[in-house]
């Protein structure tokens, strides 16, 4: 199945983790560009993370010991920044 990312935005996909020997609890995916592009869900293995990073999108893996409102927050800034950067 695929899931498309907007362009200049930021998801979640935690809830399309199936692997239980997966080493993250969660995974913040961020568009960085004006393109929309499509990620595979659900989520199978490591592999997944290296094949989307080749796409563009940033990666930003959460282990189980990490805050992951405060992962989320820095993410949302940094993509914030960007668009203000784009409209100027």
């Amino acid at each position: 199945m695929k899931f498309v990312v907007r362009p200049l935005h930021i998801i979640s996909v935690g809830g399309y983790i199936v692997e239980t020997d997966f080493p993250y609890r969660n995974i913040i995916v961020v568009n960085p560009t004006e393109e929309p592009i499509k990620i595979d869900i659900p989520i199978f293995s490591e592999d997944w993370i290296d094949r989307h990073r080749q796409l563009g999108l940033e990666i930003i893996l959460i282990k189980e010991e990490q805050n992951f409102l405060s992962s989320f927050r820095k993410a949302k800034v940094k993509l914030d920044r960007l668009k203000e950067e784009l409209t100027e």
